[in-house]
């Protein structure tokens, strides 16, 4: 837009979350909405500025001479930006509505004169499909705007007298000093109600959600942290329970290498990481929601389980790219997914573990037992077959896949002690461990990643975390060692060598691993290092405590896309189980 803010891309530290369960929003450092798709999750953006496209929705101070801050509510993703000026302090606290309705989104933008009347600068400029589609049938009744964008309905409340400027509205708001003046901004693919929402409402009904949310989390170390991590999982799961991997897409995680994908999909993996975790602090709703929407992926696909699936269960999207956007500077334009074409046999052992946790809680019903028996089925068919992987490469008969689902099978054998298939499960784990170390044992006693790759990879420290094999095997040891040895610089650990180059040339360090060392040595009592392991994976992170799948460990920059699920649910696991002493039998 023409006498507008430039809505150029911030380096993803500098970006926040807005999240109500449905749908996501990134928050930049000039109070820019860049990024939110409506009404879903994976429909397409009406504000894509993040990644090349026209759309933002942006609350900046008019004056120019001003340092940005900005933080989260404790326990909700209730966001405050607050800029210093030269004549005082300005905050606009944002939320989505919480819990948000699948089919509308209802953004709260509070602007706050904290010290000193503020003058803000306002612009909405909203382009559905991906900036292709703006403003139509645009009229102003008071102070509410209503319109068509696309295919979607808007309604924009506390607006006062705007100008028009290419497309989009833009208007100065002044508050005097102490004051607040509210801006509700509804999208929707149908027919609004007649009444706006009243914002006053909307943010009393949004804090007592999220009070009620987010548990306490009483014996955790970084207990703040933890409780984020939380909230940020609860932000990314819908009503029907299927949880994001991340609210992005195509955002990089390594320039122009290729690497950059479409993560606004429910991942089988992801989601058991996020309900493994939870599960270890309690039986919070986010474990009944892992449990419910994995098991009945489970008993409806049995042995054909795909990697990923939409957050209401649906098939993803093949992968297409969007021509008339740049993207985000060194990442691509893509939407959709090619995961599809994949089989991963981990997902199953994932399943698995997932249950055996819920039962430990006896949060385990009729029904999931019936999907733990269709999972078992399924690895007794398939536990043989190649698979893409942990990390979605090529197929090959990778040891962790088998592994993890030895790990599940043991686990969901000492969950169901008193069932007949008890006993069949563990000797089917053994099968496949003894099998697994026949072919993927190194000459050096750790295990190595496939017949073929004799490498060492910081999945492969997950097996005994879950309890495939003693934490005190030498296989298992001599895979820890190897790992802090060949995985690790300056205290952050990567997922395995690419070639020979140096770590931090190839990828940047993956987070998830991180904290999954810290498990692996704290397994191994050794609480020191494995503090030194969680703190150094803890401290990656932006002023909004957001995880990343990558972190550039010589830019000391974000890669991937944000934010990481499944980093926050292993973040979150790891501060409550170094929060004591290591539970015999998981």
């Amino acid at each position: 837009m023409a006498d507008t803010p430039e809505f150029r891309p911030e380096v993803l530290r500098e970006y926040a979350l807005l999240a109500d369960g449905e749908r996501g929003a990134l928050v930049g450092p000039r109070g820019d909405i860049v990024w939110m798709c409506a009404p879903r999750w994976d429909s397409e953006a009406v504000f894509s500025a993040l990644i090349g496209g026209a759309g933002a929705y942006a609350i900046t101070p008019s004056d120019p001479w001003y340092v940005w801050g900005g933080y989260y509510e404790q326990g909700s993703l209730i966001w405050r930006s607050r800029w210093m000026t030269s004549g005082g302090a300005v905050e606009c606290r944002e939320a989505l509505a919480f819990p948000g309705d699948r089919h509308t989104a209802v953004v709260l933008r509070r602007v706050h004169a904290v010290d000193g009347t503020a003058q803000v600068r306002v612009v909405l400029d909203p382009r559905a499909g991906f900036g292709r589609s703006g403003l139509s049938h645009l009229e102003c009744d008071g102070d509410v705007w209503t319109a068509q964008v696309g295919p979607l309905q808007l309604r924009w409340s506390g607006a006062q007298p705007a100008g028009e400027v290419d497309g989009g509205l833009a208007f100065t708001l002044t508050v005097p000093d102490g004051e607040f003046h509210d801006l509700v901004l509804e999208v929707s693919d149908r027919p609004l109600p007649q009444r706006p929402v009243v914002a006053g409402h909307a943010w009393e009904a949004t804090e007592a959600h999220w009070r009620r949310s987010v548990p306490e989390l009483g014996t955790v170390i970084g207990r703040r942290d933890a409780r984020h991590a939380y909230a940020v999982l609860r932000g990314l799961t819908s009503a029907g329970g299927g949880m994001v991997a991340a609210a992005t897409t195509s955002l990089p995680e390594r320039a122009e290498a290729g690497r950059n994908y479409d993560y606004r999909y429910a991942w089988i993996r992801d989601q058991c990481y996020a309900g493994q975790a939870v599960a270890a602090e309690g039986p919070h709703p986010l474990l009944d929601n892992a449990v419910d929407f994995i098991a009945a992926r489970v008993l409806t696909d049995g042995p054909s389980l795909r990697p990923a699936y939409t957050v209401d269960g649906g098939t993803v999207p093949d992968e297409r790219t969007l021509p008339h956007l740049i993207g985000y500077p060194g990442g691509g334009n893509r939407v959709g997914n090619g995961v599809n074409d994949q089989f991963q046999l981990d997902a199953l052992g994932e399943a698995l573990l997932l249950f055996a946790a819920a039962a430990r809680h006896d949060h385990l019903d009729t029904g999931h037992w019936r999907a733990v028996e269709v999972a078992v089925g399924a690895i007794e068919r398939r536990w043989g077959h190649a698979d893409t992987g942990v990390w979605e490469l090529d197929y090959r008969h990778w040891a962790h896949s088998r592994l993890i689902c030895a790990a599940g099978l043991r686990a969901v054998a000492r969950a169901g002690a008193a069932t007949p298939q008890a006993a069949a499960w563990t000797s089917l784990a053994d099968a496949i461990v003894a099998e697994t170390t026949r072919d993927c044992l190194h000459p050096a006693g750790r295990w190595q990643r496939s017949p073929s790759d004799p490498g060492v990879d910081a999945a492969l420290l997950l097996p005994a975390v879950r309890g495939a094999i003693a934490a005190d095997d030498p296989r298992s040891v001599a895979t820890l060692d190897a790992i802090r040895d060949e995985l690790t610089q300056d205290g952050y650990v990567y997922r395995f060598r690419h070639d020979q180059r140096p770590l931090y040339e190839a990828e940047g360090a993956f987070l998830l691993a991180g904290f999954v060392t810290a498990l692996a040595t704290h397994q191994q009592g050794c609480e020191t290092e494995a503090r030194a392991w969680f703190e150094r994976s803890r401290a990656a992170c932006g002023p909004a405590g957001l995880y990343s799948e990558e972190y550039d460990v010589n830019q000391r920059q974000l890669r991937g896309n944000l934010p990481q699920a499944f980093v926050h649910a292993l973040m979150l696991e790891a501060a409550c189980r170094l929060a004591r002493p290591w539970p015999s039998a998981l």
